[in-house]
């Protein structure tokens, strides 16, 4: 039998097959069409429980397989399971517009939100009202009150977008593993730390070749333009990433950025929109493009002034070290700084002021020890514990499975760890579920199975894994987010967890890297790994001191991201501008480094192009006000205070979006957020 149609505790991964995939969805669609018909041939008056939550509860076999089959597509994906993705997506699209432009089904929801507004919804909770309003909602922003020919025109939209976004991401990854750069000559590694090189053997150990490889993964290729000398390879690595989705090669996305982002505009404008981010942040709490615009310039305000200082003193410790005067050179002298001399040059001047550096820290970061940290942290803050499964099956050997334990000793979910980079998997960091949570309607809790999914330092022959001080962060930022799936305590699967304001989401992640940098938390957990000694006091003083090198630098990358994605979701009109055009003038505000022929950022944003951020990616400088705000309460009351914790889990975390992330915030926090605690973290302001 097909393992998804089966009950299990946890995804039998030891028993599925690739063949059961496709069966198991198309099974599943044809089970919710059951679950509809009966829905719309209900002969009862419609109501909140004969409608909107038997609609809430259809699908659960769908739900099922897709939930683990497009988690495996991005973190242990073949040429199988995408050929099959391509096939299944315009399925899957065509099966939501059916659910979507059901007239009797809209009918009848129309019917029960009429009747609970006409009494201003006095007759249903917080949560049952967010459920009906977002089901409404859903089917107005479908297209359920178009007009045929319209509704098909969308139709064909949402199909034709499933399968460009799934194409870019499978574009992208194959150009990340195409490149390698394959080093024989020792000379060629001068600068780079032992873990790099160690990692570089390994690699190349892996694919039979002698000598050193080093790829465009983030372990491999961050430390390589932060510590090579060697500025013609920097150089090399540099432009091999910077221009991935851009080469004749099969791979290219240009033309598919150009037919997402018309889509895109397209479809709002069918809707009554004049451009996506109109539509698309309607449910959002920043609610237009006018106050998304308002962040972003109010923090070029802020910020640019010291981020032109910092890069500054970049490219003077460049001209300098190579003994170069910058006014004798011609605009196109390839001895300009460039950006594959920033990181480098940075860490260099970094090293200078406060004598620290990754490779520094990486012996304190042993990954194992770094669990134990993050994971008693949370003991700490919320009394929750995890214990290692080992009887649960995996999708890979490097997948480790933890139960998590209430400080009441329930079982609280299942919490699966992917740590390392592999060809198979996307770049990046995220995380994502297996299941939600929700409540059946005979009470009882449904624990979710949350997976974090990384790509972490490997260990080496001679080394365990040992993190940078911004992969601890990385750590910390997905587990924020796991808490917000393993504290979900709601009724509905779609309001349960992560399912909040896209612009809200991110507030649990980048509220747990506040504690990166906090010594109270480093001393629980960062020793040597050879010889257990504590990391030293005067390191960590270092680490506090150094924490805001080149904030501003960051903050302005963060924006230039941001103005990126509003300039392709504003657009009213067809776009068909040189994509590479559009792209340098659309950050320009926000640009502090010299702009590379040839490069492209877009080809590769994954993000606004298949990631669910289009007209959403100034989320992560809106939440960092909100993260900023909210930890600054923790640094009052104390880093670890129990009550302000257990605050913090009654107010955000456990219930996900059954109220208005506004609601929820000021009830946590007392007031609504400022700047000012940001711009105080980032030490652009000395006063709060």
């Amino acid at each position: 039998m097909n393992p998804f149609y089966t009950t299990y505790n946890y995804i039998p991964f030891d028993k599925i097959a690739e063949s059961d995939y496709e069966p198991a969805i198309l099974k599943g669609i044809e089970e919710e069409e059951k679950e509809i018909a009966a829905i719309v041939d209900n002969p009862e008056t419609p109501t909140f429980s004969n409608t909107i939550e038997a609609l809430e509860q259809s699908g659960q076999l769908l739900g099922k397989v897709t939930d683990v089959f497009f988690n495996l597509l991005s973190a242990e994906t073949n040429d199988f399971l995408d050929e099959l993705a391509q096939k299944v997506s315009p399925i899957l699209s065509e099966h939501s517009n059916n659910i979507k432009f059901n007239e009797r089904l809209f009918n009848r929801v129309k019917k029960v939100y009429e009747t609970h507004a006409a009494c201003k919804f006095s007759d249903l909770n917080e949560e049952q009202t967010m459920l009906l309003n977002n089901c409404y909602d859903s089917f107005i922003r479908h297209g359920a009150n178009l007009p045929n020919e319209q509704k098909k025109r969308f139709r064909e939209i949402t199909a034709e977008l499933s399968v460009l976004s799934l194409q870019f991401s499978q574009n992208k990854l194959k150009d990340t593993n195409d490149f390698f750069l394959h080093i024989t000559n020792p000379v060629e590694l001068e600068g780079l730390p032992e873990s790099s090189i160690d990692l570089a053997k390994e690699t190349a150990k892996e694919r039979n070749m002698d000598g050193y490889v080093f790829t465009l993964q983030a372990p491999s290729y961050i430390p390589f333009l932060t510590y090579s000398s060697r500025r013609d390879l920097r150089q090399k690595m540099y432009m091999a990433y910077n221009t991935m989705g851009t080469h004749d090669n099969g791979n290219s996305n240009m033309l598919i950025v150009e037919k997402i982002v018309n889509l895109h505009r397209e479809l709002a404008q069918i809707l009554g929109f004049n451009t996506y981010a109109e539509y698309a942040l309607l449910q959002r709490m920043a609610e237009n493009p006018t106050k998304v615009y308002n962040l972003l310039y109010s923090l070029i305000d802020a910020y640019m002034p010291t981020a032109r200082t910092e890069v500054q003193a970049v490219e003077e410790l460049y001209y300098k070290d190579n003994g170069i005067s910058p006014s004798a050179l011609s605009a196109d002298d390839s001895r300009r700084f460039m950006p594959w001399d920033f990181s480098y040059y940075s860490n260099k001047l970094k090293e200078s002021k406060f004598n620290i550096n990754s490779e520094m820290l990486r012996p304190y970061f042993q990954l194992s020890k770094v669990k134990e940290g993050v994971f008693g942290l949370a003991t700490k803050l919320y009394g929750i514990t995890f214990r290692k499964k080992t009887d649960v099956p995996v999708y890979h050997p490097d997948v480790e499975v933890y139960e998590v334990i209430d400080k009441d000793g329930s079982f609280l979910a299942l919490f699966y760890c992917d740590f390392h980079p592999r060809a198979s998997k996307k770049a990046g960091a995220w995380m994502t579920a297996f299941k939600e949570q929700w409540r059946s309607r005979d009470g009882e809790n449904s624990r979710p199975q949350v997976s974090i999914v990384m790509n972490f330092s490997k260990p080496t022959e001679n080394k365990p894994a040992l993190l940078t001080l911004g992969e601890v962060e990385t750590f910390l930022h997905e587990f924020g987010h796991s808490l917000h799936g393993i504290f979900a305590n709601t009724t509905y699967r779609s309001l349960s967890g992560t399912n909040v304001y896209w612009d809200f989401v991110e507030l649990p992640s980048q509220f747990m890297e506040n504690f990166a940098t906090e010594k109270d938390f480093l001393n629980t957990f960062a020793v040597h790994y050879q010889t257990g000694e504590k990391i030293p006091q005067e390191l960590i003083d270092r680490i506090i001191q150094s924490r805001n090198f080149n904030a501003a630098y960051a903050c302005m990358r963060q924006v230039s991201f941001g103005l990126l994605d509003m300039a392709f979701y504003t657009l009213t009109d067809e776009f068909k501008t040189d994509l590479i055009s559009f792209e340098r003038q659309a950050w320009k505000q926000a640009m502090l480094l010299p702009e590379v022929e040839g490069t492209c950022m877009t080809t590769q944003f994954s993000h606004i192009m298949a990631g669910g951020y289009s007209a959403g990616y100034y989320s992560y400088k809106w939440a960092e006000v909100l993260d900023a705000d909210a930890f600054s309460l923790f640094k009052q009351k104390g880093i670890f205070d129990q009550e302000t914790a257990q605050n913090f889990r009654d107010n955000i975390l456990s219930k996900g979006g059954t109220e208005h992330p506004m609601q929820l915030y000021k009830r946590f926090r007392g007031q609504e957020p400022t700047i000012d605690a940001l711009l105080l973290r980032n030490g652009i302001s000395q006063t709060q």
